[in-house]
This record gives structure tokens, C-alpha cells and sequence, in this order.
């Protein structure tokens, strides 16, 4: 698990109750770290995990804007995350993430509930635009990506 990153980026104020919640998880150590990195640094408050289980805990705790994982195995460890996620809050979107997508797949994840599924790698430009659909200002917010 990377640690949570409790420093808002530059131009934020400290005391921001504001920021949107990412739930992250991926397989992959790298991808962990730079999608950490960009959502941090959009602005977004970001909980991260490399193990599906730790993050099925944290979601347990917690309330996310959204929750972005990683399909890494035929295992679909991202199902039983999907249903825990929306029977947690069913408003709370899900975006699945895979190296190899397959259509078989695609179509379990929206069926669990998922609200997206996309191939990995994602640029910067296409992270952003995701986090910026499924991730809207509330109200009297500034979106971090317009601060």
C-alpha cells in the first residue's frame, strides 16, 4: 500500500474539506505511483493500494467520489470490489482498468456495476478526463482541475 498523501497540492488551501476522493488500485507498482502522483497533483485526495483486499478494508471506512482499479489477473479480483463498492454507495462510480481488455470481461464489469472500462495505459490527458466526468464539483466547489 502507498501511504495517503495528506498535503494538498499547491494552490489548495490546507483546511479544504473539498477535495474528491480517489480510490485506487492496481497490481502494478509503477502505475500505482504515477496515477497517485497525477491525481494528487490534479488536486484529487487519493488512497491507494497495490492489494484489492486492503482496499475492500478501506472502502469499508471510508466514503469515495470514485474508485478506479485495476483488472491485473483472470481472477477479477475488480468484481467483488465493484459489488462492494456500489453496496456501499451505489451512487459511488467505478472505473475498471485493463492491460488486455476482452470483451467478456468488459461486459461482467458493467454488469457488477461497473460505470467504465478502459485499456491501459492511460496518458495524463485521458486520466484527467476521466476523473473529470466521473468527479464533479459540488456545490460552491472550484474544480480542482480549474484551480
Amino acid at each position: 500500500m502507498l501511504p495517503f498523501n495528506e498535503n494538498p497540492p499547491l494552490g489548495l488551501p490546507q483546511s479544504s474539506p473539498l477535495r474528491h476522493r480517489v480510490l485506487l488500485v492496481d497490481e502494478d507498482e509503477d502505475d500505482l505511483r504515477r496515477f497517485t502522483s497525477l491525481l494528487d497533483g490534479m488536486g484529487y485526495s487519493v488512497q491507494a493500494f497495490t492489494d484489492h483486499r486492503q482496499a475492500e478494508a478501506c472502502l469499508e471506512g471510508g466514503y469515495f467520489d470514485l474508485v478506479i482499479m485495476c483488472q491485473g489477473s483472470p481472477v477479477l479480483e475488480t468484481h467483488r470490489l465493484t459489488r462492494l463498492t456500489i453496496g456501499h454507495n451505489r451512487f459511488t462510480p467505478v472505473v475498471v482498468l485493463s492491460r488486455l481488455p476482452e470483451i467478456k470481461c468488459y461486459v461482467e464489469a458493467i454488469q457488477h456495476g461497473a460505470s467504465d472500462y478502459l485499456e491501459k495505459p492511460l496518458s495524463p490527458a485521458a486520466l484527467e478526463k476521466l476523473v473529470g466526468t466521473y468527479c464533479k464539483p459540488r456545490q460552491g466547489e472550484v474544480s480542482p482541475l480549474q484551480a
